[in-house]
């Protein structure tokens, strides 16, 4: 059994908008680099998105990513940032 999933996801808890957009474009970068072209484009939206425009937003790149296990470290990646979107207010 291989381990792809990154075991130490850096869990923050206090990003701010900054912070939850510079995420968001890591994860539309290995999106990317994995050739997963929906939650990329997806991802490409998220800039100056309301905190309901963006709970939808990762939603539904959740949605797209469960099709297979080895996006679990995205999925990871981006239900730590959906914690944080109560920071926009």
């Amino acid at each position: 059994m291989t381990m792809e999933h990154e075991a130490t996801l850096r869990f923050v808890t206090n990003l701010d908008r900054a912070g939850i957009e510079a995420q968001l474009q890591q994860v539309m970068k290995k999106a990317t680099e994995r050739n997963l072209p929906a939650v990329a484009a997806l991802l490409a939206t998220a800039g100056g998105q309301s905190r309901q425009e963006l709970t939808q937003l990762i939603t539904g790149c959740v949605g797209l990513l469960r099709a297979a296990p080895e996006n679990r470290a995205l999925i990871d990646q981006l239900e730590m940032i959906e914690i944080n979107l109560p920071n926009l207010g």
